[in-house]
Order: C-alpha cells, then structure tokens, then sequence
C-alpha cells in the first residue's frame, strides 16, 4: 500500500538506482524521504542526502548519470524553475545512466506560488513524459521510465499531481535489479555544451522527436477505449481518468476515450479519434496543454471542448464533481459543501519562533508604516496574516533580499527582509552577495528554526553555519547578530532590531531558535528509547 510519492521511489529502488537527490517541496518530499527510510537502500548504499536546492540537485543527478549509474531527482513545479537551466541543457547533452525527474505539481495551489504544469517544460525540453492516472501506473512508469533514458540516452520526465502524490493504493512490484557499475559515455563529449559540440547533439535530440512519438503510439499507457455513442470523443489526461469514469456506472463511458499518460502525444491515435466522433472533450489536470495542441494537430474545424471554452474550470483542481458537470445535469449534480462546514486557515504553530520575531519587528517597524518588509517561503509567509499582518511579499525561494535591495535602490527605506535558514541556503546566499557588494542599507533578517520545518522538518543545510556564512559572504562582523525570539528576551531583540534598521548598510540579524514541532519530536524519540523505570 503506497503514496503515489512511495510508489516512485519504490520504483526507483527497484529499478537499479544509485542516487536520489531532492530539495524538500511538496507534494514531491515523500519521494526522497522514503528512499532515506527504506532498509534496502541504506544496504544498497543508494544516496539520498538532500541538496542545496533543485538545481543542484538536478546537476548532481547529471553527475551520477555521467558515472553510468541510474539516478533520479525530484521537486515540485516550482523547484524545476530553479532547476530549468540544468534541465534543459540535460535534454540536449542526453545522459548515460537511466536518469528520471520527477516533478509533482500543485493544482489548485494547495502549497504553493502557482499551479504551473510541468507537461509545458517537457515539451519545452522535447524529451518524454509520463503522466500516470493511479499508483500502480507510478510504479510501473517509473520502472519504464529508466530503461527508455537508456535506450534514447535522454532525461524522461515523470509528471504527477498533489491528489496522487499524497493517496494510497495497493501496488505490485517488478524484478528488483542490481545497480550499474561506474562506466563512463562511449562520447567523451558527450557533456561538453561548446557551441560546436552542442549543434550535432541538438541535432541528435532533434531526430529522436519521431522515435518518442512512435514509443508513445505504441505505449500500453495510451489505450484507446471504443464507445458506442460516438456524437463525443473523450480525450483524458493521467489522474483525470480516474475522475471521468467515476461518473459512470461500473466505470464503463458510453463515448469513446483516448487516454493519455505517455508524452509527446500520440497524433495517429488522436487523429483516428477525431475522425470517428463529432466533437471532442478534452479532461487534463493542470493546463490545457493537450486542448491547444489539437487545434495544431488537426485543425479540421470540428468543436474541441475543455477549459479553454469553459466547459471544465481554466484554474484549479478537477473533481469527478467538475468532469462528470461537462456531460450535463443529467450525469452529475454538483455537490456543495454544507454551510456549516468553516474554513481553517493555517496558522503558526503555538510556541513558533517565527511569531515572536514578528512581535518584535512590528513594534520597530510600526512608526514607519505598512509595506517595509519583504519575505520569502517557508512557515514564516505565515506573517503575512492576521494577527501578524508584518510581511508584504512572498513571491520565489530567495526573493525577500533581492527585493529589499531592489526596494533600497528605489529610496524605500527602511527595508527589510525576512527568511527562513533553509530558504537562505537554497537561494539567499547569492542575494546577500549582491547586497554586501553595494553595502545595501537593508537588514535581513534570517528566521533559523534549524530546519526545513514547512515541509516536515527535514535536515537545513544552514543549521550552525548561519554567522560563518554570512561573515564569509562579506558582511562586517559587527552587524552580524544573533537574538533568541522568546517572550521574555522581547525588549532585547526590539532594541537588537532598532540598531540594525538605523544602520545605513547591509546588516544581518540571526533569530535563532529551534522548530517547535522538531523540538518536540526528538523529546518524544528521546522519551521513547530511554529504559523505562
């Protein structure tokens, strides 16, 4: 019984691999954490050490594959931004060992920025995907997934959503295989991105384009499904599947449906669905990459239905409620939520650090009004609601400096940021170089709970190398301090505070205590392992 999160990793396991390597992010840090759990990949010597951050996680990953071995990392819609460089430039060096990017995506935004669909990067990066509709598909795609990098020598995408990371189903395994040995590309330039180099493999990638449509014409995971009523062809996407024939009895639709899970699409297939039916229905969670690629496809004239004409929602999470309304009242009737039922928003934990820093910056920065302080992602973005209302930005990893500074450069000041120690190490450093370079008049402040606490407290990078860090990127000593956010030290840090907003340069202020949550977790572990008495 595996999350759709465990059944990749299972899959990677069983597959040979030699690496995972992730920056936490959900819906994808289950991926990762399971591999670091499973007894199998501590004997098998697997590496499953977090990274910095996508991108170098995507790189180290690279590295492995160069090395022969199979390797696979992982994150969330929004860690491939940060790792596009690499990713892409992947798809044209190709790679050696089997290499899977697994990417979970967000709809509806339930944790995140945006709900971007990851289908648009590989298309971007013209390599394979796989887009699984049920656990048992995750399994079974990923498994695939390594022996099709091999055979094209080509990075292939696993594509998964929210609602099928984080739901369990019974999976069957595969013949668990031994890792590769170390054994370098038959190109020894293969790597090597020099525009002369670089021009033959684009080309190389260029020609294979026909090969993976042919794969995905063949694939067992593009089934087409005839139906009697053919006044509607049904073209369903991955998880979607699941939705649409939740709404007929004994999961049987009367139309016929051309399901999708293999990428680039299959044109003959689609093309023969388009001829038999009257009209086509488009079912995809996320956007409506595959509905506006028909028109290119085809292009014939005939009525092409699904989010971009209204029929299903342009933004948001599907339902077998949402589907099942495409096909009229009389399939489904919606559903409401009763009345009664109250929104929860979250909240900061009681006895979070995070709440008596902002305590304390709001009576320093209250005599200077609303819209001074920058922040970034993590359980502190928290700040930005009631009864904190302190913060007024959230917008990527690592942006609350780079936008201080930015806000300083204009004449906003004072500016102040503030970020979480496991943000900093992912993309704060960079901006703090930027600022100490300029001698920003900015204070940062870094929120150090020792953790990555918003994704369930995984090991920070940051943790007891803050004040090194940042002394080492330049800022002067003097204006690197520390305070300790409780209560009763509240006079102290205001005054902390006070003196580093009045100093007209980069100044950096550690706020340093642990996650409550972790805190009280090792003192259950702590409790749990002592003898009894």
């Amino acid at each position: 019984m595996l999350l759709g999160d465990e059944a990749i990793a299972q899959a990677a396991l069983d597959a040979g691999i030699s690496g995972v390597y992730a920056y936490p992010g959900t819906p994808s840090t289950e991926i990762t954490e399971y591999v670091q759990k499973s007894p199998i990949a501590r004997e098998g010597k697997v590496h499953s050490e977090w990274s910095a951050n996508e991108k170098t996680a995507m790189e180290a990953a690279l590295g492995m594959s160069y090395a022969g071995k199979r390797s696979m990392v992982c994150m969330k819609h929004v860690g491939l931004n940060v790792a596009a460089d690499p990713f892409m430039n992947a798809a044209i060096t190709g790679v050696n060992g089997g290499m899977v990017v697994a990417v979970a995506d967000d709809p509806s935004m339930h944790s995140s920025q945006n709900e971007q669909d990851s289908r648009v990067f590989g298309k971007f990066a013209m390599i394979p995907v796989f887009e699984p509709a049920d656990q048992q598909e995750t399994y079974d795609m990923t498994y695939r997934a390594f022996d099709l990098s091999e055979q094209y020598k080509i990075p292939v995408m696993l594509r998964v959503t929210t609602r099928l990371a984080h739901s369990r189903s019974g999976v069957v395994t595969s013949e668990v295989r031994d890792q590769h040995a170390v054994v370098l590309p038959d190109n020894p330039i293969q790597f090597i991105l020099l525009p002369s180099f670089a021009r033959k493999s684009y080309q190389f990638l260029l020609d294979h384009q026909d090969a993976f449509e042919a794969e995905s014409e063949q694939s067992v995971f593009n089934p087409f499904i005839d139906g009697s009523d053919r006044s509607l062809g049904i073209v369903v996407c991955g998880l979607a599947y699941n939705y649409l024939v939740e709404n007929f009895n004994d999961h049987k639709v009367p139309h016929p449906v051309l399901k999708i899970s293999q990428y680039p699409l299959p044109r003959k297939k689609l093309a023969t669905l388009y001829e038999m039916c009257e009209s086509i229905l488009v079912i995809e969670e996320g956007y409506p990459v595959v509905e506006e690629l028909l028109a290119g496809i085809l292009g014939l004239g005939k009525k092409v239905r699904g989010r971009l004409d209204g029929t299903l929602p342009r933004a948001g999470e599907l339902t077998p409620d949402l589907v099942g309304l495409a096909f009229g009242p009389q399939v489904k009737k919606i559903r409401k939520i009763p009345d009664i039922v109250a929104n929860r928003p979250p909240a900061l934990c009681k006895g979070c650090s995070h709440a008596d820093v902002y305590h304390a910056l709001n009576e320093v920065m209250g005599p200077f009004g609303e819209g001074r302080v920058f922040s970034d992602i993590g359980c502190y973005t928290l700040g930005a609601l009631p009864p904190y209302n302190a913060i007024y930005t959230c917008v990527d990893m690592g942006a609350s400096i780079t936008m201080a500074k930015g806000a300083a450069d204009a004449g906003l000041l004072p500016a102040v940021c503030v970020i979480g120690d496991s943000t900093f190490t992912h993309s704060g450093m960079t901006g703090l170089l930027d600022a100490v370079l300029q001698n920003s008049p900015i204070t940062v402040i870094i929120s150090d709970n020792s953790t990555t606490a918003m994704t369930g407290g995984q090991v920070s990078h940051a943790t007891g190398r803050l004040d090194s860090i940042c002394k080492g990127i330049g800022v002067d000593s003097k204006h690197v301090r520390t305070l300790n956010p409780l209560k009763k030290y509240h006079r102290n840090n205001v005054q902390v505070l006070k003196e580093e907003i009045a100093y007209e340069g980069i100044s950096v202020i550690i706020a340093q205590r642990e996650c409550i949550q972790t805190a009280t977790r090792k003192r259950r572990e702590a409790r749990r392992e002592s003898p009894q008495e």
